[in-house]
C-alpha cells in the first residue's frame, strides 16, 4: 500500500507554520499563560554608595521546554530584541528574556499596552511604571528609589516570593552613604 503523500509531508506543513507570522493575539495569550514581568532586587556592595548597595532589574521573561526553541526564536525574532538562555545548567527549560530598560521602554512595553486585555495587567502595569521611572534615573534618587521598590514589591503576589523582606531593602537604601 502506498501513499499519495510525499515522505517528509508533515515536515513542509511544520516549516510552513514556522513561517507564518505570529498573531499579537495569540503571543498576548502566550504570556498570559507561559510569562512574566519581574522586577528583581539584589544586593550589590560595590554599588554600596547608591540605595544601600541594591540593585533593581526589570526583566520580561517568556518560558518554555527547549523542545519549543523555535518557537522562542520567533518570539525573539517577532519583538526584535532580547535573548534566549538556559534556565539552569540541569534545566531543560528555556527563558526569552528582556531586561534592556530601553528595549523593554520601546519594544516590549508598547506592544502590551496597544493589545489588552491582558490576565498580567495589574502586573504589567506596574513593571511598565517602574521601567519608565528607572529610564527617567529616578530610582537613583532616595525617594525614587522606595517608590520603585514599593511597586515592585506589590507585583507578583505581593512579592511573597521574595528572599528579603520589602523593610530590609528600604532601611538599607535609607543608610545609603553621601
Amino acid at each position: 500500500m502506498s501513499s499519495e503523500n510525499p515522505i517528509g509531508a508533515g515536515n513542509q506543513q511544520e516549516t510552513k507554520e514556522l513561517e507564518k507570522p505570529l498573531d499579537p493575539w495569540w503571543i498576548v495569550g502566550f504570556v498570559d499563560g507561559e510569562g512574566c514581568f519581574s522586577v528583581s532586587v539584589h544586593h550589590n556592595p560595590i554599588n554600596a554608595r547608591r540605595n544601600g548597595g541594591w540593585q533593581l532589574t526589570p526583566t520580561f521573561h517568556l518560558y518554555q521546554h527547549e523542545k519549543e526553541s523555535k518557537l522562542l526564536a520567533r518570539v525573539a525574532g517577532f519583538f526584535g530584541c532580547g535573548r534566549i538562555y538556559s534556565k539552569g545548567p540541569n534545566s531543560r527549560v528555556l527563558s526569552y528574556t528582556v531586561s534592556s530598560l530601553r528595549e523593554l521602554e520601546t519594544q516590549i512595553i508598547p506592544f502590551f499596552e496597544e493589545h489588552r486585555p491582558l490576565i498580567k495587567g495589574p502586573d504589567f502595569d506596574l513593571f511598565s511604571s517602574i521601567v519608565r521611572s528607572m529610564r527617567l534615573k529616578e530610582h537613583l534618587e532616595p525617594d525614587g528609589f522606595n517608590r520603585v521598590v514599593t511597586l515592585a514589591y506589590a507585583m507578583n503576589a505581593n512579592g511573597k516570593q521574595r528572599s528579603r523582606p520589602i523593610e530590609e531593602v528600604l532601611q538599607g537604601s535609607s543608610e545609603t552613604i553621601r
